[in-house]
């Protein structure tokens, strides 16, 4: 999600207008719905100084409104946390471990990302089972979505009854 979008979900989130918080970030009153229209729509992108201050009148963290950096654990804190803003992903305990699940409630959405991640789960367990190699498996995840789901659920199907 674009930083933009993520401003428009926060402000959303706190019940604030674009021109509130076009306001309460600095700009003048005449112009402060147009900018902050102009920031949610992708056509500015805030600076670093102006982002930290939308974080601080949202009462966020900055990161939270950026595209994280995943190649820290607090980016990929944050981006767990739009994929529960956006996905409906949810943090839980299965018999005694923190686990992630998929909230059902999300209806249309869940469904289809329950078969994305059901057959992500199907090809992690084909690898742990020697069914595939590291290779073949690694191909899938980096040409993902290269062969539409259900081709590839026909695929994993026919795999299983040559087993």
């Amino acid at each position: 999600m674009a930083i933009g979008e993520r401003i428009r979900f926060f402000r959303n989130l706190r019940g604030m207008t674009q021109k509130l918080l076009g306001i309460q970030v600095g700009f003048p009153e005449k112009t402060a719905d147009i900018r902050i229209a102009q920031y949610e729509s992708g056509t500015r992108t805030p600076k670093e100084d102006l982002t930290h201050t939308f974080a601080e009148v949202l009462n966020i963290s900055p990161m939270a409104l950026n595209v994280p950096d995943i190649d820290s654990e607090i980016g990929i804190m944050h981006t767990l946390f739009a994929l529960e803003d956006l996905q409906g992903l949810k943090i839980d305990r299965l018999d005694g471990e923190v686990c992630l699940r998929l909230d059902r409630n999300r209806g249309a959405a869940y469904i289809s990302m329950l078969e994305r991640m059901t057959m992500w789960q199907e090809m992690a367990e084909k690898l742990r089972n020697g069914e595939i190699s590291k290779e073949e498996y690694d191909r899938w995840r980096y040409t993902y979505p290269a062969v539409p789901t259900e081709q590839m659920r026909q695929k994993l199907d026919d795999l299983r009854k040559q087993n």
